[in-house]
């Protein structure tokens, strides 16, 4: 064990269990892949994904790109030295800057997350101001944090020395605070979120012979070829406290394990382009262009939309956009993203998508609920791959968390807010808000279409009811009761929420749509705005629950972006079995 570190090994003992039905993952993100604003809605969806699987986050994060240099500049050119025990507290504000950005990007994507300071945080170090080790975690504050959120973002880098005063871990120490982090929670295993997919023999840019990745490396390995891609220090803290170290890029599955075992490197085989279509491109479609058309792991082949002259708020080329469906799989796609608006094309166009041999991520509820088992025979018999996710629950992980209530045994039902724009709306109208003027507030803030009756008449929430009922029971009830919220519709003195529910009663199904203003349920009740809400009972006695934004742009396309990353995982998964 490195004496400069047997303090931290000795002394430190893990903080207090957590909650047991959430694993809880540590993941850092450098300025490597951090490197200016625009990147914060990738690292929100690297986050997203780990939430979507049932996993609490700490995100850690370093400062933007070039930041710290110039505050390390800014302050020395008035006066202060490298020693200048007030330094460290001007520095880190790059750090805490760039955690409250993550922040503001997770939530727009509908996360439950919060970010803490350096001071919050608690690490203790001592040493040189410039250069500190860590000793202790004082954990109350991250405690509290993880078992209130699904993401606690904070800043790396920074701690704080026994005299108060706030000290530096180091270049590359957001590395050495993630690890930190790691140990005293009593994890295996920390991510690193590099701008490379791992560590490699020479530097993967070379222009001399082939660089060769480790699937594993061993910490002495990792101290010889890591370089400045992961800090010494780090190393040495986990080799100390038994915590791998897994170096991956943002949106790559494969990586380096660092830690006891290593094994020889091997050649990487660089993945083509995933050539997508996108149908559809309103709120969701045009979300989804933003993101995919800068990402190098996609190549956008065509979007499909009724008018293609029409001007759009997202910038693409204007050879991509056609009316014309067989023209559009005629560029053969692997995947087919689905975010039309009306139910029947939706679903036909799944159809002839997945008929083409092509997978298929839908976000239309309403193509989706016409037939989800059809859907899935079909893809079945295609070879194919076809996710809805998104069409429920917006950026709340809805049929994830239905999914995984069914693994662990018989469901009893479930109930649900599942309307963005009709909780907005139910909201304003509580505050005082006319009809028109609370719809035109839902228009005003992306949640409203400009034909809304498929929100206000339950329509969309019945969709969504059917489908979450497929996941539960396996089949869909025909029939489905839909209380509609209309300019004459009364509501009482207490909040009223619009419920979506189904529960199984002597075999056979029982749901609803309904506008409940006697709720006493804490978790409905405290959603506000376009949040929504999902509650599942188990049979045993069991409840599953998960909450987020279930209407906007960014939300959507987020569960979109999810789905879609499942289907590249199975992808290679298939690829490498062949």
């Amino acid at each position: 064990m490195p004496a400069s570190l047997a303090l931290v090994a000795d002394q430190s003992k893990p903080v207090e269990a957590l909650a047991s039905a959430a694993e809880v993952v540590v993941l850092k993100f450098g300025s490597s892949v951090l490197r200016d604003a625009s990147q914060a809605p990738a690292v929100a969806s690297e986050i997203y994904g780990h939430v979507r699987a049932g996993r609490k986050v700490v995100a850690v994060v370093s400062a933007l790109a070039g930041q710290t240099d110039q505050l390390l500049a800014d302050a020395r050119s008035l006066g202060l030295d490298h020693e200048n025990e007030l330094l460290p507290a001007y520095v880190v504000l790059g750090e805490e800057k760039a955690a409250a950005l993550v922040a503001v990007a997770c939530d727009r994507v509908g996360l439950d997350a919060v970010g803490l300071s350096v001071r919050e945080l608690g690490i203790v170090a001592e040493g040189p101001a410039q250069h500190a080790r860590p000793v202790s975690l004082k954990g109350e504050r991250l405690h509290q944090a993880l078992a209130e959120h699904e993401v606690v973002v904070v800043p790396g880098f920074g701690a704080v020395r026994a005299n108060g005063r706030t000290a530096l871990l180091g270049r590359g120490g957001s590395d050495l605070t993630a690890v930190v982090l790691a140990a005293e929670l009593g994890l295996k295993r920390v991510r690193l979120v590099k701008d490379v997919d791992g560590l490699y023999d020479r530097d993967p840019a070379s222009e001399t012979g082939t660089p060769l990745r480790y699937r594993r490396a061993s910490w002495d390995t990792a101290r010889q070829v890591g370089g400045a891609l992961v800090q010494h220090d780090a190393i040495d803290l986990a080799e100390a406290r038994g915590v791998d170290i897994e170096v991956a890029a943002l949106g790559r599955a494969e990586g380096t394990i660092v830690g006891e075992r290593g094994a020889p490197p091997g050649p990487v085989q660089a993945a083509a382009p995933l050539k997508v279509a996108v149908a559809g491109c309103g709120v969701v479609g045009g979300g989804l262009l933003s993101r995919l058309l800068p990402d190098d792991r996609f190549e956008v082949v065509g979007v499909l939309v009724r008018n293609p002259l029409k001007k759009r708020d997202v910038s693409a080329p204007a050879e991509l956009f056609t009316n014309d469906v067989e023209a559009l799989l005629a560029k053969k796609p692997d995947l087919v993203l689905e975010a039309l608006s009306e139910g029947e094309a939706g679903h036909a166009l799944i159809r002839r998508a997945l008929e083409a041999g092509c997978d298929v991520v839908s976000a239309n509820k309403q193509a989706v609920a016409r037939d989800p088992k059809g859907l899935q025979a079909l893809a079945d018999a295609n070879g194919c791959r076809v996710a809805w996710s998104a069409s429920v629950g917006g950026g709340s992980p809805m049929i994830e968390t239905l999914r995984a209530a069914r693994a662990a045994g018989p469901v009893a039902g479930f109930e649900a807010v599942l309307n963005g724009t009709v909780n907005f709306m139910l909201q304003r109208l509580g505050e005082g808000a006319t009809f028109s003027d609370a719809l035109a507030d839902a228009r005003a803030a992306g949640f409203a279409e400009e034909d809304p009756s498929s929100d206000l008449e339950g329509f969309d929430a019945a969709a969504k009811v059917k489908l979450l009922s497929f996941e539960a029971f396996g089949r869909s009830p025909d029939d489905l009761p839909r209380d509609v919220l209309a300019a004459e519709t009364v509501l009482g003195d207490r909040p009223v929420r619009q419920i979506g529910a189904c529960f199984e009663r002597d075999g056979e199904l029982d749901p609803y749509v309904r506008l409940d203003g006697e709720l006493e349920d804490a978790l409905f009740l405290s959603l506000n705005g376009e949040r929504n809400a999902l509650k599942v009972y188990g049979q045993d006695g069991r409840v599953w629950t998960c909450k987020g934004r279930g209407a906007g742009r960014w939300a959507t396309t987020e569960s979109v972006l999810a789905d879609v990353a499942d289907v590249m995982r199975a992808r290679r998964a298939a690829a490498e079995l062949v």
